[in-house]
């Protein structure tokens, strides 16, 4: 049975690109209204406009989730323009630089932190008063394989991304009751403008990524975005503070 969310209205941060620019479009094909947010205005608007091209309604916020009074302005924009929120998929996050930990700086831990960690709990923050006003909804947040894994030169995000599952548990004992459901997904290698950062021209780097996944390849933005769309949904009732991995069985090894 397809999932529909007409009706709806539905918040994505990091809404410009890859596995949330899937998302998004994915939830107006379902029915939704949706606000996306980011800080690449131009990209942020293509997007917003394929939607609305399609048939669909969204608009775009410019906003960066570690800014506190932005992301309250981002919440409110939305609440403003379509009336409520029903739906929240807190995908914004950045990867940093790749160091071992000895290399690692203030500057980068700051700056990760700042958007993986900060910026979840500033839009979870304001997202969740929003829902009660209209008796509830569902969070999903971003997490990663590298929130559930220790990764080589990865301490920075790794701890960053272990740091969105222990908000997500948290928050989401707090509102369980209430009608707010939080969980969070843990993607692996998702093939993403991240991805490409990663591993850049080195075919030696592709072919390792892929190697590191049982299923044989690296994952699409469609195939983590259509879980998103299934823990926002009514078919998901039960499910609260969970951490789920879509990684080709990378975790399973």
């Amino acid at each position: 049975m397809a999932i529909n969310f007409d009706g709806k209205v539905v918040l994505v941060t990091g809404g410009t690109s890859g596995i949330g620019e899937t998302a998004a479009k994915l939830y107006a094909q379902a029915g939704a209204r949706v606000a996306l947010t980011g800080r690449r205005a131009d990209r942020g608007q293509a997007v917003t406009d394929a939607i609305n091209s399609a048939g669909g309604e969204a608009i775009f916020i410019k906003a960066d989730v570690a800014n506190t009074a932005r992301v309250e302005e981002m919440v409110a924009k939305t609440v403003e323009r379509f009336g409520r929120l029903d739906i929240a998929f807190n995908n914004a996050g950045i990867e940093g630089v790749l160091a071992p930990i000895t290399e690692q700086t203030d500057e980068n831990y700051d700056a990760v932190f700042n958007a993986n960690v900060r910026g979840v709990m500033n839009s979870m923050k304001f997202e969740i008063p929003a829902m009660l006003k209209t008796g509830g909804g569902a969070i999903v947040n971003n997490s990663s394989i590298a929130g559930l894994i220790g990764m080589g030169t990865l301490s920075v995000y790794c701890a960053s991304k272990h740091a969105v599952i222990g908000l997500t548990k948290c928050a989401a004992l707090e509102v369980a009751a209430q009608g707010i459901r939080i969980n969070a997904v843990c993607p692996a290698a998702i093939k993403t403008d991240m991805y490409e950062r990663f591993v850049g021209e080195d075919e030696q780097a592709r072919e390792y990524f892929t190697s590191l996944h049982p299923i044989g390849r690296v994952g699409t933005a469609a195939e983590v975005a259509n879980l998103v769309l299934w823990l926002s949904s009514d078919d998901a009732g039960f499910m609260v503070g969970q951490a789920i991995p879509v990684d080709g069985g990378f975790t399973t090894q």
